[in-house]
């Protein structure tokens, strides 16, 4: 057995020295003065060495712990040498995968597709509220206790809107991690109701293009509900009429042949015509085989002779990770409203009576149901399509004036 006065006295020779310990382990004192300790060890038959470590670095007593480190391997079945290297590449690979090179590499791929402005904005609250704290973690290790210190800073900076917009900028980062395989969960979604809530009396709404886009793909992606909620996701950027309206929709009230939908608005009390694009025909049809039957197009997953819920909608986006402070589904209307007339150009008169707003002509009257009919029919398929492309990652050009707006 070795002591550390015998390994402080021996000198270099002309030759390598061999000190040996006991159980595998020595050291070896080469002519330059070098020492190093080893592991000499029989694996499969094959007689393999493995390094431990130099000394002084490394001493007598810490090269004797890693010695029983790697005989418990060699106990277990597990050659050392081969479980080390597989260390070394998980470390490499874990550097290469942490959050902020993840994060980037997300921002590349999507961020051609947004705004500038939008573009802008998501990287600087990754640089200054995320890059900083978690940016150097492994993606693939990071929890959500770690995930929400990061948003309690900015919450604690009184900024709520921003803290829950930097969770949703996490959650698409995570899952980009996890469908390029470098994540098995997204850390954020766990934090749903963690942080204190916006103003519930403010209506959220995405009015960047490149921010609606990918909202319309998580949209389109949502699988962990049921068909019924899935179906009113799609539908309710792309009708936008009011959540109490969507969800209470009775087929008696919907004419897919003539892509119209009738029906009382609930807040004005007048009637009221949608034009459906063939986007939106085309959703009513895949769920008409399985709620037909009954009076309601969204019925409660209790009874067919009820409409879902309230807050169905809303509760299937706060599960998606898309907190209040990003959009609801009333949020939809104001995205409609802005982005109609902002980037396509449509006449906000065409607009505001599609909203089923209280709209009066320039003798005070109000207009009834079929008021600009024609118009808004061009006007509910240019945005369906607006909507389409923007899912799809196409890049739309605004213009000024919408064609036969």
């Amino acid at each position: 057995m070795l002591t550390d006065t015998a390994i402080r006295k021996v000198k270099a020779m002309g030759k390598r020295v061999r000190l040996y310990d006991g159980a595998g382990l020595y050291l070896e004192v080469v002519p330059a003065g070098g020492r190093w300790w080893r592991f000499k060890y029989r694996f499969a038959g094959k007689e393999k060495l493995l390094s431990l470590g130099v000394y002084p670095e490394v001493r007598l007593a810490d090269a004797r712990a890693r010695c029983a480190e790697v005989r418990k391997l060699l106990a277990d079945g597990i050659d050392p040498s081969v479980h080390r290297r597989a260390q070394r590449a998980a470390r490499a690979e874990n550097a290469a995968n942490t959050f902020e090179v993840v994060a980037r590499e997300w921002f590349e791929k999507n961020s051609p597709t947004w705004a500038p402005s939008h573009a802008t904005r998501v990287l600087s609250r990754l640089e200054r509220d995320v890059f900083p704290y978690i940016g150097g973690r492994p993606i693939g290790e990071l929890a959500p206790p770690e995930v929400l210190r990061v948003l309690q800073r900015i919450e604690n900076r009184n900024v709520l809107e921003t803290a829950h917009r930097v969770r949703t900028d996490i959650g698409a980062v995570f899952r980009y991690a996890i469908v390029t395989g470098r994540a098995d969960r997204d850390a954020a979604a766990d934090l749903r109701g963690a942080l204190k809530p916006t103003n519930p009396e403010h209506f959220a709404a995405v009015t960047d293009p490149g921010e609606l886009g990918e909202l319309l793909r998580a949209l389109w992606g949502y699988h962990d509900g049921t068909p019924v909620v899935a179906a009113a996701l799609k539908l309710a950027p792309m009708l936008f009429v009011r959540p109490g309206e969507l969800r209470s929709a009775k087929w008696a009230d919907i004419d897919l042949e003539n892509g119209e939908w009738k029906f009382t608005a609930s807040k004005t009390k007048t009637p009221h015509l949608v034009p459906l694009a063939p986007q939106a025909v085309a959703i009513f049809r895949e769920l008409q085989p399985l709620t037909g039957r009954g009076p309601y197009v969204f019925p409660s997953a209790r009874s067919n002779q009820r409409p879902m819920s309230n807050n169905a909608v809303t509760a299937a986006l706060r599960r998606m990770g898309i907190e209040r402070a990003v959009t609801c589904g009333h949020g939809f209307r104001a995205t409609a409203r802005t982005l109609l007339d902002e980037a396509l150009g449509y006449r906000v008169d065409l607009i505001e009576t599609q909203l089923a707003h209280a709209v009066k002509d320039a003798n005070g009257r109000a207009y009834n149901r079929t008021s600009f009919l024609a118009e808004r029919r061009k006007m509910m398929q240019g945005w369906a399509d607006y909507l389409d492309k923007l899912r799809a990652n196409v890049k739309v050009i605004p213009f000024k004036q919408a064609e036969g707006a």
